[in-house]
């Protein structure tokens, strides 16, 4: 599956063509399944051309284009949209946990930072952390075949967060109380906690295990319990 920017006129973008083509190999009329993002999709025909020059250390890459060879099909979204915000961390944990939330069907994914986060990027650095935050949710919807792409905001207070969120809203900390059919955002501090007076300010708490989680661990445990308590409820019995 890839994603397109128009299902009037599906065109590939250079590194969807070189993965479809060079990466798996699909062959010339293949069927690939083409979503917007937003839910709807239809069929289309991969086609494929010769193969350009080989170049000193460039692999050859073939010339891919798709061919609309189907209706474009609605989508059903699944209501109530679902939040998971955590703490900005170090290294690749934020990629981990973006990929797996998408994986899970998160409809929005925000980063924040609190009073003991240790990563601060500056606004260039935290714009350019959000575009590669979206492309690894891309890549994650396109092989886990998810129609819809989730929002990937961030990174922004802590108190932003708060403000913007819909009811439903609580923070996970240890040894809170279950959660509820009620909630739809689960926030997620850093490893070494929230302090007293962000615990103060939100509206409500939750736990998630019984044991205490790494903080990219515990968001994939939030997504997971929010999408459980979402398929219970459009799926009673």
């Amino acid at each position: 599956m890839v994603f397109v920017a128009d299902l009037g006129l599906p065109e590939l973008g250079p590194d969807d063509a070189h993965h479809l083509a060079d990466v798996l190999r699909l062959g010339d009329g293949d069927t690939i399944v083409a979503a917007d993002g937003s839910g709807s999709f239809r069929l289309c025909r991969l086609e494929l051309g010769a193969a350009g020059p080989a170049r000193p250390g460039r692999p050859r890459v073939r010339p891919a284009r798709l061919t609309a060879d189907g209706p474009v099909t609605a989508g059903t979204p699944s209501p109530p949209p679902l939040t998971v915000g955590f703490a900005l961390q170090k290294g690749e944990r934020p990629e981990w946990a973006v990929q797996k939330l998408t994986e899970l069907g998160v409809d929005r994914i925000v980063t924040f930072t609190t009073a003991r986060t240790v990563v601060r990027p500056d606004e260039a650095g935290a714009a350019r952390r959000t575009v590669r935050l979206q492309r690894i949710a891309r890549a994650a919807a396109a092989q886990c075949r998810r129609l819809t792409l989730p929002a990937v905001e961030g990174p922004v207070p802590y108190e932003t967060v708060l403000a913007g969120s819909p009811a439903g809203l609580v923070v996970a900390e240890p040894g809170g109380p279950p959660m509820t059919a009620s909630t739809t955002c689960v926030l997620v501090g850093p490893e070494g906690g929230f302090t007293p007076e962000e615990l103060a300010l939100a509206p409500g708490l939750v736990g998630l295990a019984d044991t205490v989680l790494r903080a990219e661990t515990a968001a994939v445990v939030a997504g997971a319990f929010l999408v459980a308590l979402r398929a219970k409820r459009l799926h009673p019995g």
